[in-house]
């Protein structure tokens, strides 16, 4: 029965671990940034290539003022999508398969990891620092 209590124990303290590293590393995540920075400001309201990233989670999807968005994206968010970090993960992986016809050409993130520390910068770009 001890056994039994010391493995349930150390079980949820990996699940507590795990949990705490799903959320991600802004830090890391600002590595993974430079990746889309050519295009992209996530610490500046300023429209590149791409629409500014600041406060990109939470906000409804294709609605940065002054951004001239595809029309592939404005459908895309016509129903009221908005960026959670659920969205952002999926669509991070694989713009092009789940925007058909964005003019987003980045091929994706491809590692879990790099999505959960790249998210995690976008929500919070200044503790990266």
């Amino acid at each position: 029965m001890k056994r039994l209590h010391c493995s349930i124990i150390l079980v949820a303290g990996l699940l507590a671990a795990n949990g705490a590293f799903a959320d991600g590393d802004a830090k890391l995540g600002a590595s993974v940034f430079k990746k889309c920075a050519a295009c992209h400001s996530a610490t500046e309201p300023v429209n590149r290539v791409g629409p500014s990233l600041v406060g990109v989670v939470g906000r409804p999807v294709a609605t940065v003022p002054g951004y001239s968005y595809s029309s592939a994206m404005k459908a895309f968010g016509a129903d009221g999508k908005v960026w959670d970090e659920a969205l952002l993960h999926k669509y991070l992986a694989s713009p092009q398969s789940v925007v058909k016809g964005t003019r987003m050409s980045f091929a994706g993130v491809k590692t879990d990891g790099e999505l959960d520390n790249l998210i995690a910068y976008l929500k919070n770009p200044s503790s990266a620092q």
